[in-house]
């Protein structure tokens, strides 16, 4: 079967329902579940950490009543309702791309003759095209629906069943609710809640890791929750412990009767042990071999020979190896897909791009108020407009043969800075700062105090190695947790970009050159954060506010519109400590590449781990935890949706020497063996400067 992807968040569509079998190999029959996960398939995704409940709303719930009857009569079939579901969904994905064909064939002949006929059909088929989209994305909702909805949770008077499984006095009959959760009520009953009033609170780490199993925990969003933020309060090797307990102990007593409770935790098992492989392996189980080796070796001896999920989990983790080893991009199934699905992606982002480039526009916009300093806030009125500064985008250049040789990047210095637009630099370096982003993860940006990640510009001391960090001091994570160091290497990566651009400025020897690389990397940051990539740009603009360059005599030479930038950038870094989901509100970030400010980002998540972890009773806050996994979450949410300017890897290279060469430099050291970064003063004026202060020095003594 062929498979494609159409746009971020759209899932392959061809998956077939399974039958019931009963397969043999070496003389030992396994059961194949017809209602495992789909392969690669069982991760909540960020949506559900980051909306909760809320991702379904009243209307998926109407969908999905009505979806897989023939007569309003009949019962609801849950097979049914995937089977109607998987027609309309590639009937509507075929539809999609046909249109997105015939659109790309208007552009073309748009391009060749300006027919008064295609300009009016162009605007219409865009409106089209987004009435498809949406009508796809509202099926794919439902179809993650159909998934989270599956059979094997429990009600939330079997979780005791689900602690004591672990043991060998297995009891099945269900119980009062145990006390290691706690619950709060709520006035207005939550649209996905059947229990409509109580809210999980609080609970210990074994009633969190229960509640794992709760009926509706994939719909709560908080299985992908627990999977961002059960370091807090439990060891990889003690959750892995846990789902190994309850599939040793209902493994063999599992039937193929899904209403028995050992059926229903067995699989549900499964599921959450998948999802976390899916989900977390770069970070859990990459970084630890004794727990990845545990894992394999418990399914190789105990779940392989009685059933076939064993062989789809040991698949997956080989899977997921390769990628971690043979590909530094991590994201989602989509850009797995083949070429033909690739190319369908990057049309429709480039498509939904040109859609919501005006509100975009209009969004990261900032007026200065007088008197009162920078407002960062939705502005109609621009102070300039960017085009009448900005060259013209030119991606074919980006392919060009340039006549200087890039191996000899020291020699050529930061003239070719000058030569390139400010839309091929801020395209490239923007590239560069997806390669480091898209390889970090939202548990990453946990935990960072203890990492000795601090409020300050300078976050990270370059001296000190990740190996050599203290966990001593300030480490909210459990003491034998192992936690990956990935975000250090990305703020040594952000401190590099921005001593890099200290050092290009303090070493151009005259000042007509500095002026000119000032506002050159002026604009490439104004560029960058108009085009969301909010990193590069505060990474410059912490360059420019270095105490050296500030001082330097060519600001006050600086064009003024041009030096109002700065105060645009300070604004919009105002903007963006203001609230930790800025850049998730409305829907563009669903359209449009965003790439966050790391450092912004792990101050936000510190914010939220200050105060305490526990109540009075040692119950842990999962209000607490579920408000840092949203935040968190938005890593992922960015991830989906790359940039896909066309790379100049010789232009790529430049700029990476470049880098490298100042990563470490002393600036002030630099600016003191260039004459341009002092005030001058002319020669016969300081002269004349002399001789006064001789006169006055001798009417004193007269």
């Amino acid at each position: 079967s062929s498979s494609s992807c159409i746009a971020p968040g759209f899932a392959e569509e061809n998956i077939e329902p399974e039958e019931e079998t009963m397969i043999k190999i070496a003389g030992n029959s396994y059961l194949v579940s017809p209602n495992l996960p789909d392969f690669h398939g069982c991760s909540p995704g960020w949506s559900s950490a980051f909306y909760g409940a809320e991702c379904f709303d009243s209307e998926v719930h109407n969908y999905m009543k009505n979806l897989g009857k023939q007569k309003s009569s009949e019962s609801q079939n849950i097979d049914a309702k995937k089977v109607e579901l998987e027609q309309l969904l590639m009937m509507e994905t075929k539809n999609y791309r046909k249109t997105i064909k015939f659109y790309q064939k208007l552009l073309q002949k748009e391009r060749s003759s300006k027919g008064p006929e295609i300009k009016s059909m162009l605007p219409k088929l865009r409106e089209q095209l987004q009435e498809i989209k949406s009508k796809v994305q509202f099926l794919e909702l439902v179809k993650k629906y159909i998934m989270c909805a599956e059979q094997w949770g429990v009600d939330s008077c079997v979780l005791p069943t689900v602690i004591r499984n672990g043991r060998t006095d297995v009891d099945v009959t269900p119980t009062d609710e145990s006390p290691v959760l706690l619950y709060y009520n709520t006035e207005k009953q939550q649209c996905n809640n059947q229990n409509g009033i109580r809210v999980l609170q609080a609970g210990t780490p074994l009633g969190l890791m229960a509640y794992l199993y709760s009926r509706n925990a994939f719909l709560e969003g908080y299985v992908q929750q627990f999977l961002y933020t059960f370091r807090y309060f439990c060891t990889q090797e003690e959750f892995l412990q846990f789902l190994l307990d309850r599939i040793s102990s209902t493994l063999s007593s599992a039937s193929l009767d899904p209403s028995t409770s050992l059926t229903k935790i067995c699989n549900r098992s499964f599921y959450i042990l998948q999802a976390w492989i899916e989900d977390c392996y770069s970070v859990d189980f990459a970084t630890n071999t004794d727990l990845l080796c545990t894992l394999k070796e418990f399914i190789s001896s105990k779940v392989a020979p009685l059933n076939g999920y064993g062989e789809r989990l040991l698949s997956l983790l080989e899977d997921a190896s390769a990628r971690k080893s043979g590909s530094a991009h991590q994201s989602s199934s989509l850009d797995k897909c083949e070429e033909e699905g690739e190319e369908d992606r990057k049309t429709l982002h480039s498509i939904c791009k040109k859609l919501s480039e005006d509100v975009s526009r209009k969004n990261f916009n900032w007026k200065l108020s007088k008197g009162v300093g920078p407002i960062a806030q939705y502005q109609r009125e621009q102070l300039y407009t960017s085009s009448s500064v900005l060259p013209k985008t030119c991606y074919n250049s980006f392919t060009e043969e340039f006549p200087v040789s890039f191996t000899k990047a020291d020699e050529v210095g930061p003239y070719l800075l000058i030569e390139y637009s400010v839309q091929q630099l801020c395209c490239q370096l923007t590239l560069l700062q997806q390669e480091v982003f898209h390889k970090c993860h939202p548990v990453h940006f946990l935990n960072s105090r203890a990492l000795g990640v601090k409020d300050k510009c300078v976050s990270v001391q370059k001296a000190v190695s990740s190996e050599t960090v203290s966990f001593k001091v300030c480490n909210l994570f459990l003491s034998k947790c192992i936690q990956d160091q990935y975000l250090l290497q990305l703020l040594r990566n952000a401190d590099s970009v921005s001593t890099w651009v200290a050092a290009e400025i303090v070493t151009c020897h005259t000042s007509k050159l500095q002026v000119s690389l000032l506002s050159k990397f002026l604009l490439i940051a104004k560029c960058c954060y108009e085009q969301r990539n909010f990193a590069t740009a505060m990474q410059i603009l912490a360059g420019l506010e270095n105490l050296i360059v500030r001082q330097l005599p060519a600001w006050k030479i600086l064009p003024a519109k041009v030096a109002e930038i700065m105060e645009e950038l300070k604004a919009v870094e105002v903007f963006l400590k203001s609230d930790s989901l800025c850049l998730m509100e409305g829907e563009r970030f669903k359209t449009l590449p965003t790439i966050p400010s790391a450092h912004v980002l792990a101050m936000h998540v510190q914010q939220l781990e200050t105060g305490g972890f526990t109540m009075t009773n040692g119950a842990h806050k999962w209000t607490k935890l579920r408000n840092i996994a949203k935040v968190v979450s938005q890593v992922h949410a960015f991830q989906e949706n790359p940039y896909t300017y066309t790379p100049d890897f010789k232009l790529q290279s430049y700029l990476r020497q470049r880098i490298t060469r100042f990563k470490d430099a002393d600036v002030s050291a630099l600016a003191a063996d260039n004459c341009a970064n002092f005030h001058q003063i002319p020669a016969e004026k300081h002269s004349r400067k002399i001789q006064d202060t001789l006169r006055r020095m001798k009417a004193t003594f007269q």
